[in-house]
């Protein structure tokens, strides 16, 4: 075992040096975690199109295999997808996993083997890059109608590239498509009701961020980007949350930080132990919290709304102290989680086309639970590129909007494919994953 990880990590290190130098000042021109280079919706150096429709501005479509609602990352001149294929191979009586009936679930678990499937495409030409299965198992739960078996989106730092299918493993490859290592030995997601999994890692140099939240035994865990092996696990007394953790540096300290229903939370990178802690979200607490000039910003809207700001000074339970800078409780998401552009905080009420922004400084809304026309439900994230606020909802229609203090609609977009994923901006391209294809949206 020790000179099976020591040949991984000599191996580890080889294909670093000779991809070069350390990747991370590229980070602005690529989409290497779901929320974008700067994990909070924005892309620094992104124009993409204002408008387009399924036969305009189209530079190339891809068909998907299976289905899956996790959003695509990109590095270079790869766009990397997960997908999870239903197979026609039943599992006799005997294969079928147990459930623990301590459990309620109101999905039904599949009889069907699937596939867990990483793959890559050109992005110039939308051709298949590569593709690998990285599991095939039956499902022990089912999910909600408009969830998947593929929602967490994978990871990368620029040399490999982390996926998660939370329940049916963590895999490591390099960008050529070679695994370097994975861990099916985790343990078993046991979710909300059975509405399925979503677990998105989060790389910050050689520590892997794995938000583990479930029913029971929920945990954050932390994982050796080398090997795969566990750094730290910290249990957590939270249910189901789906949400991503964020890790950001203040003063000299690198902080992970976990949305919950419970509790906000937030942990030291290098040893787990909790930092800070603040309560007041509503019961799941699905969006991502996002962070800038030494505040985070953390907001909830299942039956109910929650959004508040706490200084990243916070230390042991700040629930009532003035650490928490200010909150609202009107207008805030369900399943989207916020933008974070310039001193504005963007989101859409639960999972309706209600828009509103919030002034950073003081919580005070600047736009308020203003109708987007044109847009219905939301699963997918907004983002921002090039004074330009991109929003998707989930008949694939996108409002492009001037980002501004006032409600500006630029265009409207029809694409006439579903889109649960958030948009992906890259340079002059827009990346959406529709239900059956990958749309390249690029103008000549």
């Amino acid at each position: 075992m020790k000179k099976t990880c020591l040949l991984l990590a000599c191996a580890w290190v080889l294909t670093g040096l000779a991809r070069g130098a350390d990747p991370a000042a590229a980070r602005l021109d690529n989409w290497p975690h779901w929320r974008g280079p700067e994990a909070n919706g924005t892309a620094p150096k992104g124009d993409p199109p204002l408008t387009w429709d399924a036969t305009t501005n189209v530079k190339w479509k891809a068909e998907l295999p299976g289905r899956g609602s996790a959003t695509p990352i990109v590095w270079g001149d790869q766009v990397f997808v997960v997908t999870a294929i239903k197979t026609d191979r039943v599992a006799g009586a005997a294969d079928l996993p147990t459930t623990d009936p301590k459990f309620e679930k109101k999905t039904q678990a599949p009889r069907n083997y699937y596939q867990f499937v990483v793959l890559s495409f050109d992005r110039a030409t939308g051709k298949p890059r590569w593709k690998h299965t990285a599991n095939e198992q039956v499902p022990h739960e089912g999910h909600q109608p408009t969830h998947s078996y593929a929602a967490g989106s994978p990871a990368t730092d620029g040399r490999f590239l982390y996926v998660s299918f939370g329940s049916f493993g963590v895999y490591c490859y390099d960008l050529a498509g070679k695994l370097q290592w994975q861990r099916r030995d985790l343990g078993r997601l046991n979710t909300r009701l059975g509405w399925g999994e979503a677990v998105t890692p989060v790389v910050q140099g050689e520590s892997l961020l794995l938000n583990w939240d479930q029913e029971d035994a929920s945990a954050l865990l932390c994982l050796n980007t080398r090997t795969g092996r566990t750094r730290w696990k910290t249990d957590r007394d939270e249910k189901t949350s789906w949400n991503t953790p964020l890790v950001v540096e203040h003063k000299g300290k690198w902080q992970v930080i976990v949305n919950a229903t419970n509790r906000v939370r937030s942990y030291d990178l290098e040893t787990g132990k909790e930092l800070w802690q603040c309560g007041g979200m509503t019961v799941n607490a699905i969006p991502s919290v996002v962070a800038a000039n030494g505040v985070v910003y953390c907001v909830s809207g299942y039956r109910g709304a929650a959004a508040f700001a706490v200084s990243l000074d916070a230390s042991g339970d700040v629930t009532d102290s003035d650490k928490v800078l200010w909150r609202s409780r009107q207008g805030t998401p369900y399943v989207p989680s916020p933008l974070l552009a310039g001193d504005r905080l963007w989101f859409t009420q639960t999972n309706d086309g209600l828009l509103t922004t919030l002034d950073v400084k003081t919580g005070k809304p600047v736009i308020d639970r203003e109708r987007l026309p044109g847009l219905k439900s939301l699963y997918a994230s907004p983002v921002a590129a090039a004074g330009r606020v991109y929003i998707v909802d989930r008949e694939g229609t996108t409002l492009v909007l001037k980002q501004g203090d006032k409600l500006e609609v630029l265009a409207t977009n029809p694409l006439n494919d579903p889109v649960d994923a958030s948009p992906v901006v890259v340079g002059k391209q827009l990346l959406l994953r529709g239900e059956k294809y990958l749309y390249c949206i690029e103008a000549p």
